[in-house]
């Protein structure tokens, strides 16, 4: 991979701007190993190392720093113009990063029992709430006798939404998807193992990771993907392909689900009462277009899912901070009252 230029691998006047007049080199990060971070520059390929007390798990595939060329250290993390995260899978309050600095999330199911609206509005509150552009690509459109149907169900989803049905092994379809992965653009892919996600990236890209069919019984798939990293598309931009997400915890995406749920969120400022639950108050907006067959009560029970969701993993994440805090500051006192013991 040679002869790109910084503009080539999306920077921007806005990185250009924050980085001023340092000295140091920018990179962007490429995969983000346990002990190093593989970034692309103009120059090539580097490999970078952080200070000391510095966590790769504090960087993202898409991130854009600034390195010092002759010790490979990273000396500056550039504020991300988007992130995706999520909360870590498993009972652990913490949040995980996915990718940074991605114009477009590809949420990419398919046309067959995998698609699925309620998953599909979660991903579009996780692309809503890390400032994404979303795109639905409906993959296996060439086996489906109806696929049009499947498009138009993802695009009432959300007035934000674009939906793309197309066949993933077909060169002239993926063309299509050209606008959101050319030349300084960078596209995400997430969706669940088995709906084409390996097949999307290898004919976006060129290259020729192998995949695994999917199983008869559910239409699901097995993982092909084991981790993220930035790939170069042959439109000129670029791809970060995920591994299939078995779970997807939304935190701190109020914003995201409202905008995502936005024909409820008018509706309950609408409502008698501004605590209205939408169940049984008088004067509830909500209700009465329920009552009347223009909103699905499936689609209020799903919006309030994600709501309590949102607020509890938000919650516990601040308070598993909090406590984190509390206990860092407890040892720095005791090791300042040692010192002085010494001292004395």
């Amino acid at each position: 991979m040679t002869n790109l230029t910084l503009s080539d691998l999306g920077w921007s006047a806005r990185f250009r701007a924050e980085a001023g007049d340092d000295t140091a080199a920018p990179a962007r990060i490429a995969s983000v190993a346990r002990d190093r971070l593989e970034a692309l520059t103009p120059s090539g390929a580097v490999s970078l190392t952080l200070p000391g007390g510095q966590s790769t798990g504090d960087y993202a595939v898409g991130d854009w720093v600034l390195f010092d060329p002759a010790t490979g250290r990273v000396t500056r993390l550039l504020e991300r113009q988007t992130a995706i995260r999520r909360k870590a899978a498993g009972r652990e309050a913490k949040r995980q990063l996915i990718a940074a600095n991605v114009d477009t999330l590809g949420i990419v199911t398919s046309c067959n029992a995998d698609f699925n609206i309620a998953r599909l509005e979660r991903y579009l509150a996780l692309a809503e709430a890390s400032n994404c552009l979303p795109l639905v690509i409906l993959t296996k459109a060439d086996e489906s006798e109806t696929p049009d149907d499947y498009r138009r169900k993802a695009e009432r989803l959300s007035p934000l939404v674009s939906a793309l049905a197309l066949n993933a092994r077909d060169a002239s379809e993926l063309e299509r998807l050209s606008p959101w992965c050319g030349t300084g653009q960078t596209l995400a892919l997430v969706g669940s193992s088995g709906v084409g996600k390996t097949t999307l990236s290898n004919g976006l890209t060129g290259r020729g990771d192998a995949t695994r069919d999917i199983r008869e019984d559910d239409a699901k798939g097995r993982h092909t993907t084991t981790s993220r990293a930035l790939h170069r598309t042959l439109a000129g931009g670029w791809l970060i392909d995920t591994p299939g997400m078995r779970e997807l915890q939304l935190t701190d995406a109020a914003e995201g689900i409202d905008s995502v749920f936005s024909d409820i969120s008018e509706l309950a400022a609408q409502c008698r009462f501004s605590d209205c639950r939408h169940e049984t108050e008088p004067g509830c907006a909500v209700q009465a277009d329920i009552a009347e067959g223009r909103l699905d009560s499936d689609r209020l029970a799903r919006w309030r899912k994600l709501q309590r969701e949102d607020a509890r993993n938000s919650e516990s994440i601040a308070e598993a901070r909090a406590r984190d805090k509390g206990f860092g500051k407890m040892v720095r006192s005791v090791k300042a009252l040692k010192r002085l013991d010494r001292r004395d």
